[in-house]
């Protein structure tokens, strides 16, 4: 029979979805389901992932995408998965999960804290090998459950992450990759492997670290029991697949030294392509494997802008809500349309939400709006609206910066991803702060599609990843930056990081509350 498709699962943070791609890289069918990692009532700050729970669910949506699509099973070339990054798994000697956590799980700030006291420059000196710190890494919560949980850390004997897992689930075989196995902070960058020494420096074991391999390599086939619970045929390849960046950068076609890729979602990913694993002296931004053999990446993280656009949707704009639903549109792109009459700066008014990217001291300012006047003429809710768009585009202008500083190179164009790239307004606004071409591929959720382009390469469909990414990603649209407003946006910056800095003073002096803080800070 013909093998005509290809499948990725991909577990993200609130949801885990199948999709099912043509050879193309077009995409046929998704089923995805929402699921949630609940904080044990014990441990505040904790996001528990239930493994039972959700197994059902994924293996549910590759049933269900099959259904959906009525393909036979033993047409699928390859399977491939991908996941939110950071989450990780403890499994017993037999192999059954014993213990998990969700990406940003935040009940280890008592370890970040032990670990700090024990050696205050260790930090420091393992980013530098590892591109990581305490504030998303496995070791403050390895830590956690050796203080807190004796029992099961004595029970460990591999740990892993979740893309992992589920090609465990279907497959029966435990191993990691790069692209993800790198943000547990326990990596060597340049070996693309594991440094249990890293570890041992902790106070922790040394014995749980599964083999590596590369993403896009055959892992091995769909055994009987991952067969009956998923409806894939027994004997269908897995291939390894990748962190979740990582493989949306893959999807969007950044897969050489210098490209870049800005996703934009509830978070803000810069993920800048490089040829070595060299690390920022400053610490100031992290570095991760790449899910393309011998590249690797510098990633800096805008902190909730698309929350804090839904919060203003919700919070002030029930008029363009209210007219969405009669009308058939969607409010976004009203509050846009009255948005593009406000100039480019905001008459002045700027507004702090995330700051630019400090990894080992990584804290934001409370929420700000300043500088307006009070003229409802040009400061009305439309203004501010503009005012958080611009926001995050000088927040990305300040990781340009950042990983110009570290590596000495810029990009010469951004691909421009995720679910903010469906606004022209914000595409624009980012090219003109950035004095870049702003280029937005046809697929903008491309994790998924990235990790069919991974289960290609592995079953030889594609003879690499940049070939394939050739092949298949397609641009949509492009914007031009405009020198005027580039200007503007030029004139701006400055001034902007000036008053983020006098906000985050009145944090440090306990006058207003953080936005968000690394634990241990």
């Amino acid at each position: 029979m013909a093998q005509k498709y290809l499948m990725a699962v991909d577990a993200g943070t609130g949801s885990v979805r199948a999709v099912l791609f043509d050879l193309a890289g077009n995409q046929l069918a998704c089923v995805q389901r929402e699921w949630e990692h609940k904080e044990d009532p014990r441990w505040p700050g904790s996001m528990d992932f239930d493994w039972v729970h959700n197994w059902g669910l994924a293996s549910g949506c590759m049933r269900g995408v099959l259904a959906e699509s009525g393909i036979d099973p033993k047409e699928i070339a390859a399977v491939s998965t991908t996941c939110m990054r950071e989450g990780i798994v403890l499994y017993d000697a037999e192999g059954n999960e014993i213990w998990a956590c969700a990406n940003v799980d935040a009940r280890s700030t008592d370890e970040v804290g032990e670990l700090i006291r024990k050696d205050p420059v260790l930090e420091k000196e393992l980013y530098l090998e590892s591109g990581q710190t305490y504030a998303l890494g496995a070791l403050p919560r390895l830590l956690w459950v050796k203080n807190k949980m004796p029992d099961i850390y004595a029970k460990t004997a591999t740990l892993g992450m979740f893309n992992d897992w589920l090609i465990y689930k279907m497959t029966g075989i435990l191993e990691v990759e790069p692209s993800n196995g790198s943000t547990t902070g326990i990596f060597d960058l340049q070996k693309r492997n594991w440094d249990a020494s890293i570890a041992e420096r902790c106070g922790l074991r040394t014995d749980i670290f599964p083999r590596v391999r590369e993403c896009g390599s055959i892992i091995g086939s769909v055994n009987a029991k991952g067969a009956a619970e998923t409806g894939l045929a027994e004997g269908t390849p897995v291939v390894i697949g990748g962190g979740d960046c990582q493989l949306g950068s893959i999807g969007v076609g950044v897969v050489a030294a210098n490209q870049a890729a800005v996703f934009g979602g509830s978070f803000w990913q810069y993920e800048f392509n490089t040829a070595n694993g060299k690390t920022d002296p400053g610490c100031r931004v992290r570095v991760n494997c790449h899910a393309v053999p011998g590249i690797w990446q510098y990633e800096a993280l805008a902190f909730k802008p698309g929350l804090v656009m839904r919060w203003f949707r919700d919070g002030f704009c029930q008029l363009e809500k209210q007219q969405g639903e009669a009308d058939g549109k969607d409010p976004y792109y009203l509050m846009d349309k009255a948005a593009q009459q406000v100039p480019a700066g905001c008459y002045g008014m700027m507004c702090t939400f995330s700051d630019v990217m400090n990894f080992i001291q990584w804290k934001h300012a409370s929420p700000t709006f300043t500088n307006f006047e009070l003229d409802p003429e040009k400061f009305n809710r439309y203004t501010f609206y503009r005012a958080i768009l611009e926001n995050t585009a000088l927040i990305t202008r300040g990781h340009l910066e950042l990983v110009r500083e570290a590596t000495g190179n810029m990009p010469s164009e951004i691909i421009f991803a995720g679910g903010a790239a469906k606004s022209n307004l914000w595409c624009q606004i980012l090219a003109d702060a950035l004095g870049l071409p702003v280029k937005v591929p046809v697929v903008k959720e491309a994790t998924a599609l990235g990790a069919a382009i991974l289960a290609g390469v592995g079953v030889g469909i594609y003879p690499d990843v940049a070939t394939a990414a050739s092949k298949v990603v397609r641009i949509e649209k492009a914007y031009q930056p405009n020198p005027e407003n580039h200007k503007v946006y030029e004139q701006m910056y400055k001034p902007w990081r000036e008053v983020y800095a006098a906000q985050l003073t009145l944090c440090d002096k306990k006058l207003t509350k953080n936005m968000w803080i690394a634990p241990g800070l």
